[in-house]
């Protein structure tokens, strides 16, 4: 995923960014998406696995897909006493997820999607509904705001990404917006689910 480029050189940084804020906090407005019983949680662009710790602890079944070597190496040494299942891959195509098979009650990309141009959205949609189990519910941000130096971001709107996901047999069951939590005034998000029929 080219997308990722700037992440590896400020790994350190942003480990501790990432580590900085609870998923409580940063998914305060989609946790009512999240099965309550144990599940199968794909969260790709897992970064340092916050989100995936957190949720392993809840008792899912958790695979954390990341592609840049300096987090995920991070992530599996910061939370190593969660079962979380580490797997190198990115998006558009998901190669490696999709080889292995399975499905997933839930799959999780925070701040990732905006890292794909318009061409790479128009692949990774089909897969992420490929990879949804019956009623399965696809949970993302959406970030919004100047591009950090060195990162590659387009500017995509909620309301584009749930036309795409329609288009795919998703339907929009929750979008919410919200400031940034990490007191960027001039950043904020917005919150998708998007659920398989």
């Amino acid at each position: 995923m080219r997308g990722n480029s700037g992440y590896g050189e400020n790994a350190e940084a942003l480990t501790e960014q990432y580590e900085s804020v609870a998923f409580s906090d940063v998914h305060r407005d989609v946790l009512h998406l999240f099965p309550s019983q144990p599940s199968r949680i794909l969260d790709i662009g897992a970064g340092t696995g916050r989100d995936a710790a957190a949720l392993a602890l809840s008792g899912h079944d958790v695979t954390a897909v990341e592609p840049t070597t300096e987090l995920r190496s991070a992530g599996m040494r910061i939370h190593a006493a969660q079962p979380i299942l580490w797997i190198d891959d990115g998006l558009p195509d998901l190669a490696v997820v999709r080889g292995k098979g399975g499905s997933y009650d839930v799959v999780m990309l925070t701040a990732v999607w905006m890292h794909l141009d318009e061409a790479e959205r128009g692949i990774a949609m089909p897969h992420l509904a490929a990879l949804l189990t019956r009623k399965g519910r696809v949970v993302m941000s959406l970030r919004h705001g100047p591009v950090p130096a060195g990162r590659t971001m387009h500017d995509v709107s909620a309301a584009e990404t749930v036309e795409l996901a329609a288009s795919v047999g998703l339907r929009c069951i929750h979008h919410s917006q919200r400031e940034d939590m990490l007191g960027r005034g001039d950043v904020s998000w917005s919150f998708l689910g998007l659920e398989a029929d």
